[in-house]
């Protein structure tokens, strides 16, 4: 699979331009450069059929909802995405409920992993989404925007309309919240 070159903010707003006149090439070229963001921060709440559904889904709203996105509010596009995924993440996790959180099984490609490596790693995400499950829900919003979809502190604060000192501050809470949630046997494998 051939690597997406990174996009530059004007870049991606010079295609959000595009998009929201119409242009469908634009757009793919946005759901390329955003998708495996999206798709992990997806991914660490839902099984992996539930995930891709609502990576669908995500981009189907924001599609729809191009035309209301508007770069001279200071607000970066990738923010602005990354809102209304949380805000799918939330209504999908309230619908279904029952649905398990995280595959226990995550496939790593890397033909170079063992087996035993793979069952250590469930082992250490059951154990890291049980006390996630635990965290108050603005610790984990930041954990997950921060670590599964890889968004940077000025981004976050813009998605969850907080200052970045204050998205500092709450993510060393929310680490240190999480070490202690986690059994003493994790500390050793993270």
């Amino acid at each position: 699979m051939a690597e997406i070159p990174s996009l530059t903010e004007p870049e991606i707003l010079a295609l959000v331009r595009k998009s929201q006149e119409g242009d469908t090439q634009a757009f793919s070229a946005l759901y390329d450069h955003f998708f495996p963001q999206v798709y992990r921060y997806a991914a660490f709440r839902f099984d992996r059929e539930v995930a891709e559904d609502l990576v669908a889904d995500i981009f189907l709203k924001v599609w729809e909802k191009l035309h209301t996105y508007q770069e001279r509010k200071g607000i970066p596009f990738a923010a602005w995405l990354f809102r209304i995924a949380r805000y799918e993440v939330i209504d999908i996790y309230r619908s279904h409920k029952e649905t398990d959180e995280m595959p226990e099984e995550l496939h790593d490609p890397d033909e170079l992993n063992r087996a035993d490596t793979d069952v250590k790693r469930a082992d250490v995400l059951k154990m890291v989404r049980t006390a996630m499950d635990k965290l108050p829900r603005r610790y984990r919003d930041i954990l997950q925007l921060s670590y599964m979809a890889d968004l940077p502190h000025s981004e976050i604060a813009r998605t969850l309309n907080m200052r970045e000192g204050a998205v500092r501050v709450l993510k060393f809470r929310a680490l240190e919240k999480l070490e202690e949630l986690l059994p003493p046997e994790a500390h050793g494998m993270l």
